[in-house]
C-alpha cells in the first residue's frame, strides 16, 4: 500500500500518492474529477490550479450546451 499526503496551501487541498514512475499523482477530496501529475509539491499546486481552471472552463461550457438544449426544445 503506497502512502498518500493530503497537504493544503490555504487555497486548496489536494492528496499526493507516489507514482510508481516518480513523482506523485495528485488529486483533490473537494473535486474528484481533478487529477494531475507532478514531480514536486510546488509543481502539484501549480498544476492542480491548473486543471481546475480547466474543468471550471469545461463544466461552463456543458452548461451552456444544457440550457441551450433545454430551451431550444
Amino acid at each position: 500500500m503506497s502512502k498518500r499526503y493530503t497537504i493544503s496551501d490555504g487555497k486548496m487541498v489536494l492528496t499526493l500518492e507516489p507514482a510508481d514512475e516518480g513523482g506523485y499523482v495528485v488529486t483533490s477530496p473537494l473535486d474528484p474529477e481533478l487529477i494531475t501529475e507532478a514531480e514536486s509539491v510546488e509543481e502539484a499546486f501549480t498544476n492542480a490550479r491548473d486543471a481546475a481552471q480547466a474543468l471550471k472552463q469545461s463544466r461552463t461550457r456543458l452548461l451552456r450546451r444544457i440550457s441551450a438544449a433545454s430551451t431550444s426544445k
